[in-house]
């Protein structure tokens, strides 16, 4: 480092005015000392500065988000974590979970980052799988605005578990979308650069059900790695099929957004699952989107898909068991699985459609929330 020499330095070269007063050249000497070491702290300050802040300049989480076309920054990495597959929470206690290794996308913001400086969202996608236009188009789009992002993909590393969108909900439960949640968390934990205190677990539709079922103690302490939770939680249009007997939630808080008109969202029981979440220790926003169907985010124009699983419910005790709650009959493996979800979910197919305004008011809602939990400027 360089250090300029100070305009009293420069003067006493020329040695005339050290010849006429000692003891002020002293004074000027000592001055001058200390004029070098403030302008080298000052130096050291303002790089650990622009090491410690490489998001200064990007926009704020509230202000309109920048075209993904348009971003090219950014660094993207393909990655893989070391995962389970427990296909029932139970699972978990009984070490039924055989180990299953799960690839994603990682997204992360220009560098360089100093140690534990960035922020993060780990991503867990919808029936659908991971969309171009939903799950990556955000991935670029907040590591572009600072944060880090991974898109985990939990069907891509169980194809032995089926491939036909039937298949792959019957065998692919969302108790293994929690497992990879948890596991993109650890391996994001890892990493030199990120804060593993300020991680977000994000889900869509499917994935979203799991991010909020994440959020409950009895989950975490089952699944978590050690000494690691999120930060919080944010539910895209999530079915609330569950009610878990233990209310007791991490202290972490949700975000739950869906559409006033979403046919596979009750929005009675919703909200009923937001007071037992509310409960048990954690605050939770509930925003409606008047006239929003689902997947409001997603590639697809207004249409009519699948099967309406609204009326399926659901109970969780404290053993970690689901129950349906019209008839009492155990979860207690695939058959299981296919004759009550047989019985509850309805032939008839539910609106889905893009929706580029409601985009706009779920990215102010949800860029407002991750801005208050990672601690980072809305506008």
């Amino acid at each position: 480092m360089v250090v300029f020499p100070s305009p009293l330095e420069e003067e006493g070269r020329g040695g005339g005015w050290y010849r006429r007063d000692r003891h002020s050249a002293s004074r000027q000497g000592r001055i001058g000392r200390s004029l070098r070491f403030l302008t080298a702290c000052a130096l050291w300050a303002l790089l650990a500065f622009t090491l410690a802040v490489p998001a200064a300049a990007h926009p704020g989480l509230t202000a309109e988000w920048p075209d993904p076309a348009g971003i090219t920054q950014i660094t993207q990495e393909d990655v893989t974590l070391a995962s389970s597959s427990p296909y029932l929470l139970t699972d978990v206690d009984k070490k039924r979970a055989p180990a299953t290794t799960i690839h994603g996308i990682l997204f992360l913001p220009p560098g360089p980052h100093a140690p534990h400086s960035l922020p993060a969202v780990v991503m867990l996608h919808g029936s659908s799988g991971v969309l171009a236009a939903r799950e990556l188009t955000y991935g670029k789009q907040l590591s572009a605005m600072g944060i880090a992002v991974l898109v985990v993909d939990s069907f891509g590393g169980r194809r032995d578990r089926g491939e036909s969108y039937i298949d792959r909900l019957l065998n692919i439960t969302e108790t293994m979308l929690v497992a990879d949640g948890y596991a993109g968390l650890a391996s994001l934990a890892s990493r030199p650069e990120i804060d593993p205190k300020r991680v977000v677990l994000v889900g869509f539709s499917y994935g979203a059900m799991a991010a909020t079922y994440a959020l409950m103690a009895e989950v975490a302490d089952r699944m978590a790695p050690p000494g690691l939770r999120f930060a919080g939680h944010v539910s895209f249009y999530g079915p609330c099929l569950a009610r878990f007997d233990d209310r007791r939630t991490t202290g972490a808080p949700l975000l739950m957004m869906y559409g006033s008109d979403d046919q596979i969202v009750d929005n009675a029981r919703c909200q009923t699952f937001a007071d037992d979440l509310r409960a048990g220790g954690s605050k939770v926003d509930v925003v409606v989107y008047p006239g929003a169907v689902h997947q409001w985010d997603g590639p697809f124009g207004r249409r009519l898909i699948g099967r309406n699983v609204a009326s399926c419910d659901f109970e969780v005790r404290r053993d970690g068991s689901i129950h349906d709650r019209g008839s009492g009959f155990v979860m207690a493996n695939p058959t299981m699985r296919q004759m009550l979800l047989g019985m509850c979910v309805s032939e008839k197919p539910y609106p889905i459609g893009r929706d580029d305004a409601v985009r706009q008011k779920s990215n102010r809602d949800f860029g407002r929330f991750l801005a208050r939990v990672l601690r980072l400027p809305e506008d």
